[in-house]
């Protein structure tokens, strides 16, 4: 019984010391610690980050405001597209945002004491060996670059990109926005954009074909039709070329009309197509010409 007591006391004690050797370890490592080195560094590197925050807030609100400032003086020059400033103005925006949010994190990687140097060096390396993974971007960027820089498009023009058609709703160096018609908002890398068929330009020709039946006085419905123009045109100042009666032609499969073509200004072709459409159906049908709506009504 006696040496199983010593036994047990030994185990005992060896526990002991060992939580006492750990503890006095914790402490020891515990007390190496400068706190006041650590708290003072924290408390510098908030105060720096804060700081920078503070600094790059301003920087971004005086930006913007010099940015809004110019392209409003911009604005007011009649000989600058509004397209083109539209275009300009976001790019200009873009890049300026991307300025101040990358300096923004090299100061605030900085002051917590990241080496952004090492990083950067590090990310040149990675960078080289995805060269070629990159190339597309690179396409991208320079496309964008050539697209601003010859003025292929602007924001807001009607366009048809390929197999995309609608008006452009950003344009950048990466890639351009266009939404369609049934308001699908398309993201076209640079790279693919490979024709660009801009239609606000130039002027836009709205077309309008009357079919008329085979014994029709035709004297008789271009009095009719100058009658309508000089009624209508001055109610539409984005006519830019007075309407023109081609006369009668043949619009296929055995049928013969009248067509009228007009020009005006880009995005109004179809208003001016349909108003003026209307004006001749109506005072065509009330001076007694018959208009054939299916061509099986026309008479041999």
């Amino acid at each position: 019984m006696d040496s199983s007591n010593q036994l047990d006391s030994s185990i005992a004690v060896d526990v002991v010391d060992t939580i006492t050797e750990q503890t006095n370890i914790f402490s020891d490592f515990w007390n190496s610690i400068d706190w006041y080195k650590i708290i003072s560094g924290a408390t510098a590197g908030i105060i720096q980050i804060l700081f920078f925050m503070i600094f790059f807030y301003a920087v971004k609100r005086i930006g913007n405001f010099f940015i809004e400032r110019t392209f409003e003086n911009y604005r007011k020059k009649k000989e600058i597209s509004t397209n083109r400033l539209n275009t300009l103005y976001n790019l200009t925006q873009n890049l300026f945002q991307s300025f101040v949010g990358f300096f923004l994190a090299y100061a605030i990687l900085s002051a917590i004491g990241i080496p952004v140097g090492t990083l950067l060096a590090g990310a040149g390396v990675i960078g080289l060996a995805l060269s070629l993974g990159a190339q597309g971007f690179v396409s991208d960027i320079v496309n964008g670059f050539f697209l601003l820089l010859e003025k292929q498009i602007d924001v807001g023009d009607v366009v048809d990109l390929d197999a995309v058609s609608g008006t452009v709703v950003d344009v950048n160096l990466k890639t351009t926005k266009v939404k369609s018609f049934d308001g699908t908002l398309n993201f076209i890398p640079n790279r693919y954009i490979t024709i660009v068929s801009n239609k606000s330009r130039e002027d836009m020709r709205a077309q309008i074909d009357i079919r008329l039946l085979p014994d029709t006085d035709i004297a008789k419905v271009n009095r009719i039709i100058e009658n309508v123009n000089e009624k209508l045109v001055p109610q539409y100042p984005e006519i830019t070329e007075l309407p023109a009666n081609l006369g009668l032609i043949d619009l296929g499969n055995g049928h013969y009309g009248i067509r009228i073509v007009i020009f005006t200004l880009h995005g109004h072709e179809f208003g001016v197509q349909n108003a003026f459409s209307q004006e001749y159906i109506t005072a065509l049908t009330k001076e007694g010409i018959e208009i054939p709506i299916n061509p099986l009504n026309i008479k041999p």
